[in-house]
């Protein structure tokens, strides 16, 4: 096997890219067909790439992985700009869903629709544009409810069941502050971050929305509770958290707050942080999230949440013999063998079965309950961002909508009412 290198991509060389230039041909990789180029970020923090660089190259003796990393702030400007300059990656990592339109409709992406799949696999059809495969899925996180066992005996309350709607959370929460108050234990019972998916992911989701559609009234009753749970002292005010600049990791982390709904992507980091010393050492559990009413609730049910979503797509300037080799690392990356492989590391895989599950709660550090297990890998987890070229602008306007709403600047229905009018106005 042979040793995998990183290219790093420098900002100067994106910005000179960017000034018009148009592309010679070729790729990252330029001829070498047994040398594959995969964009990624961050590298020494996120180590899913490197992981399933050693593993195809395990797989294809004579075959070198080359992850050529990118700043994860302006991920996807700079690989378009080394698209445009014809010297982009063979394989492109599709970072956020909702991007993914501006590489099909820029000619970037390759049709993968041949690229065979495992059944089960989440998250494919997220890629797909007018039925066309435009790349495939690898991980596919989830939105669930980690929560603090030591905050919760502390406060004499009862852990999450499973069987949890938004109401319970609310009362829950209020058991929480009371028996906090009682016990003389400095934590706030939520810890919200700041983020439009904290919200609006769950209401599209539960309710079963279509962010398409221009109609946004689904919101209001969850912008509500947000907003009920912020005065009653129940959960870490928006305005706090921004003039604070609080991170999610280090409010659940250092104890701050015994509930947080996260991706599960949380996991990783948090095994990692709590070993390394940078969060506390604490017991804790993952629940599913709460649901809109009871008839998903439950260990017998299919909870609803929501999550899109991480793949690869094949650089449509490769050659046919580099395009057959990009196909097999998308194949690769999409099979048991690479899903155990991530679950081992605390990475959420696209594919989640029996075995993957176990490997997944076999990393030192994870929470061995049922109901940890039951919420990672049982639930509908339906897409934030649909594949579509108006989801990015449409996403702007409803993240104006919620700043506007949890920061107290404008009521939920004048925001709303703006973010339609703005929709109907401004969307093509």
């Amino acid at each position: 096997m042979k040793r995998t290198s990183t290219a790093v991509v420098g900002i100067a060389v994106a910005a000179l890219a960017l000034t018009g230039c148009s592309g010679g041909g070729g790729t990252a990789s330029g001829g070498d067909e047994n040398t594959l180029t995969v964009s990624g970020w961050s590298l020494s923090t996120t180590p899913e790439f490197q992981l399933l660089a050693d593993g195809f190259e395990a797989q294809h003796d004579g075959v070198t992985v080359k992850l050529v990393e990118y700043d994860p702030t302006d991920y996807n400007t700079l690989l378009t700009a080394d698209l445009a300059a014809g010297k982009g990656p063979d394989v492109i990592t599709q970072k956020e869903v909702k991007y993914l339109p501006t590489f099909q409709q820029g000619g970037q992406l390759l049709d993968v629709s041949d690229v065979t799949l495992p059944e089960g696999i989440g998250g494919a059809d997220s890629y797909k544009v007018d039925g066309t495969a435009y790349a495939t899925p690898y991980r596919q996180d989830s939105w669930v409810l980690y929560y603090n066992k030591a905050l919760f005996d502390e406060a004499g309350v009862d852990y999450p069941d499973g069987s949890w709607t938004w109401d319970d959370y609310a009362d829950a929460a209020d058991a929480l502050k009371s028996g906090f108050e009682d016990a003389g234990v400095k934590a706030t019972p939520i810890y919200q971050h700041s983020w439009q998916s904290t919200v609006q992911g769950f209401a599209a989701a539960q309710t079963g929305s279509d962010l398409l559609a221009g109609d946004y009234g689904y919101l209001k009753d969850y912008y509500q509770r947000v907003l009920d749970l912020q005065e009653n002292g129940d959960q870490v005010p928006y305005n706090t958290v921004m003039a604070n600049k609080l991170t999610y990791q280090g409010e659940f982390g250092k104890q701050s707050a015994a509930m947080m709904p996260m991706g599960t992507w949380f996991t990783a980091t948090l095994v990692s942080q709590q070993e390394s010393g940078e969060a506390d050492d604490f017991e804790w559990g993952i629940a599913p999230v709460p649901q809109l009413d009871d008839s998903t609730t439950g260990t017998d049910a299919t909870p609803v949440t929501f999550g899109d979503p991480t793949g690869f797509g094949v650089n449509a300037n490769v050659s046919d013999e580099k395009a057959q080799l990009a196909k097999e690392f998308l194949e690769y990356a999409a099979s048991e063998d690479a899903a155990k492989a991530l679950a081992g590391i605390g990475i959420t895989p696209a594919l989640l079965n029996d075995a993957v599950t176990e490997a997944y709660f076999n990393v030192e550090g994870t929470p061995q309950d049922d109901l940890s297990k039951f919420a990672l890998s049982t639930h509908e987890t339906l897409p934030e961002n649909p594949a579509d070229e108006n989801t990015a602008a449409i996403q702007n306007i409803l993240n104006d909508l919620h700043t506007a709403v949890l920061s107290g600047s404008q009521d939920i229905d004048s925001a709303i009412a703006d973010a339609e009018g703005r929709v109907a106005n401004e969307v093509g």
